[in-house]
């Protein structure tokens, strides 16, 4: 069974940058969509960004575009989160997780997800 564990997030002011991690404990991704979701405090989950794990093809939600940048490394089954130019609205815990097929908005079609970390962009 596939395990994600996310790290990387931390405390940053306006305009800085983090890069989140994404690493597979086991098992491959051969067939998934990998993509990361967001929670701001007292509201639901957002898709961000998505890539295809074999294409290596990339979606972002309109709001992250040309700020955000989502990779991947196969030797090490990992997947990033080049986060640039970030704002106070970027705050939010963030989250990988795995699905068979193409990426889709709706968070409960996810089969394997992480624990999350933290963001915060101050001011």
């Amino acid at each position: 069974q596939v395990q994600l564990a996310e790290s990387g997030g931390g405390l940053v002011q306006a305009g800085g940058s983090l890069r989140l991690s994404c690493t597979a404990s086991e098992g491959t991704f051969t067939g998934y969509s990998i993509s990361w979701f967001r929670q701001p405090p007292g509201k639901g989950r957002e898709l961000v960004a998505s890539i295809r794990w074999s294409a290596g093809t990339t979606s972002y939600t309109d709001s992250v575009k040309d700020r955000f940048t989502i990779s991947r490394d196969y030797a090490k089954s990992t997947m990033y989160l080049q986060m640039n130019n970030l704002k106070p609205e970027d705050t939010a815990v963030y989250f990988c997780a795995a699905r068979i097929g193409g990426a889709v908005p709706d968070s409960a079609t996810y089969t394997y997800w992480g624990q999350g970390t933290q963001v915060t962009v101050s001011s």
